[in-house]
This record gives C-alpha cells, sequence and structure tokens, in this order.
C-alpha cells in the first residue's frame, strides 16, 4: 500500500495544526516525546520536525510533504512546490511578521543605524539580505533561541518572527522595521507531487486544510418565511453563493438556508425578524469547500 510521509511542524504550530486537520476529519496523536504521531489515515505516516528544518527534508525526499512557513523555504532555498497557502498561527488567523526590534532607549532607528552593530537571528540569510540591500555591514550571528533576551548585553538588535508583538514588548524592545511577512505553506517535494497517487493525496489534504480556514470566520443560518415575505427576506440575506430556498409541508411557507460571515449574522437578524423570518438558527460549520 502507497504511504504519504507527510511532516507536521514541531513547537509553536503543533497544536493548531493537529487542531486543523481534526477538524478536516484526521485524528493526530502525539505520544510524549515521540517524533512519530499516530494518525487514522493508514496511507499517511507523520513526522515531527522543526519548522525551519521541514523545507530541506521535503526537498531531498525524506518527506513527501510537510507545512512550515514560506520564510523558511525562502531561508533555506529549498527547490520545493508550495501547494497551497495556510493562513493560521498558534494565536490568530493572519501573517506572521519578522522584524527588527531593538531595546527601547537604543539610539538605533533604522536599518543605517545598524552599521557596526551585532544583530541575533534564527534567520541568518534573511538578516544578511537585508542588510545589503540597505548598504550597511554589520555582525549577524545566529540565534539559538530566546532572542527577545539578548539585546542590549549580548546583541544590539534583533531580527525576529512575531504574531502579536507581545513578546517583544514584555521584553522592552520596539519595533523599527518589518523585513518580511510570511504564512504557513502546504509544500510538496517536486517528484513526489509528479506521482499520481501522492499528488491527488497532497491535493486532497490541501483542500479539506483551506476549507478548515475558510470556515472559521463564517457560521450557516437557516431560517422559516412565509411566501409573502420571500422576497424582502432573500434581500437582506447575504450568501456564499446564494440560499437554498426549499418548501416546507405547509403550504406557503420556505426553509431558507445560507452561509455568511459570522459578524454579519448580528447586524442581519433583527432585520430578518423585522421583515417576516421565523424560527432563525445559527450553526457552526467545520468546512467551507468553494
Amino acid at each position: 500500500m502507497p504511504v504519504l510521509r507527510l511532516g507536521l511542524p514541531k513547537g509553536s504550530l503543533e497544536e493548531t495544526t493537529i487542531e486543523m486537520f481534526r477538524k478536516a476529519g484526521y485524528k493526530i496523536t502525539v505520544q510524549s516525546r515521540s517524533y512519530y504521531p499516530a494518525i487514522d489515515d493508514a496511507e499517511i505516516e507523520c513526522i515531527m520536525i522543526r519548522a525551519q528544518e521541514m523545507a530541506r527534508y521535503v526537498q531531498e525526499g525524506i518527506l513527501d510533504a510537510g507545512l512550515t512557513g514560506h520564510d523558511w523555504v525562502v531561508e533555506t532555498g529549498a527547490d520545493v512546490l508550495e501547494v497551497a497557502e495556510l493562513v493560521y498561527g498558534k494565536v490568530g488567523r493572519k501573517p506572521l511578521r519578522w522584524v527588527l526590534a531593538v531595546p527601547e532607549k537604543s539610539d538605533i532607528n533604522g536599518p543605517r543605524d545598524l552599521a557596526g552593530k551585532r544583530i541575533a537571528t534564527e534567520a541568518v540569510g534573511m538578516t544578511k539580505r537585508y542588510l545589503e540591500k540597505h548598504g550597511v555591514t554589520a555582525a549577524v550571528e545566529f540565534s539559538w533561541g530566546a532572542t527577545e533576551v539578548k539585546p542590549p548585553r549580548l546583541a544590539d538588535a534583533i531580527v525576529e518572527i512575531t504574531e502579536t508583538g507581545s513578546s517583544l514588548k514584555a521584553n522592552n524592545l520596539r519595533i523599527v522595521d518589518t523585513l518580511c511577512e510570511t504564512t504557513t505553506r502546504f509544500i510538496a517535494n517536486q517528484d513526489a507531487y509528479k506521482d499520481a497517487w501522492k499528488k491527488a493525496k497532497i491535493d486532497r489534504l490541501a483542500l479539506l486544510l483551506q476549507s478548515v480556514l475558510r470556515a472559521e470566520s463564517k457560521v450557516g443560518l437557516m431560517l422559516n418565511v412565509q411566501q409573502a415575505n420571500l422576497k424582502k427576506v432573500l434581500g437582506i440575506m447575504p450568501a456564499l453563493h446564494r440560499p437554498t430556498v426549499s418548501p416546507l409541508a405547509e403550504e406557503g411557507w420556505f426553509a431558507l438556508m445560507t452561509v455568511v460571515d459570522e459578524t454579519v449574522v448580528r447586524e442581519i437578524v433583527p432585520e430578518l425578524l423585522a421583515a417576516g423570518a421565523e424560527g432563525i438558527v445559527e450553526f457552526p460549520l467545520s468546512k467551507v469547500v468553494p
């Protein structure tokens, strides 16, 4: 039986990724100290790998596919195929930023002020390209972690990834510049994606994962309405494409169902009631497939 070797990100994205797979219909169980989670799909073999290393292992064919940040694909220069963009993080659902940060009282206010300074970061290649772009010479040192605590004694500045900026603020750092924005990508090995079976499996996973993220900001809405009020209610209801209208057992009554942005519901429910809608029900969605 063919098997897809899938890399899952170890670390900050681990729990969020496993929960996303659960909503997509896959149960992943991680045993303590094990890097080989169990998944309820005999055609998939999971391995936990740090996002920083994922692209390299996918390029080399050790993994057929995996999830990692676009920043690490660029940083490592890996020749992989980016199958899908998956905008999610540990806290929220927005792109992450690699930023230049310095102590609050630092006299560094821009890239030009970095000349002759020491910068700590995990993204050494990205930082060196940033300095070259601005014509600045500075020492760039690889940081093995806890980068935020290194200024001012161990480094003059850092280049660090942030989602909310709260960790930087907690360490009395301020953001000077943004080097790049990045999102999670579902990547595949070039040769693996040429295999018909593996390509179909990868595409199916990508579709389901994207449908989970698409559903997070939306809800389903059901209601009943008399025929006399149908046109008025339809004029109020937004829809992903168009509302589903079904006749009820009682003549002259219809059931309407649609998918809407969650933030819209609070605005339109009073309007729907005033237009003659009855029995309004809002329900959560696990997937939205276009």
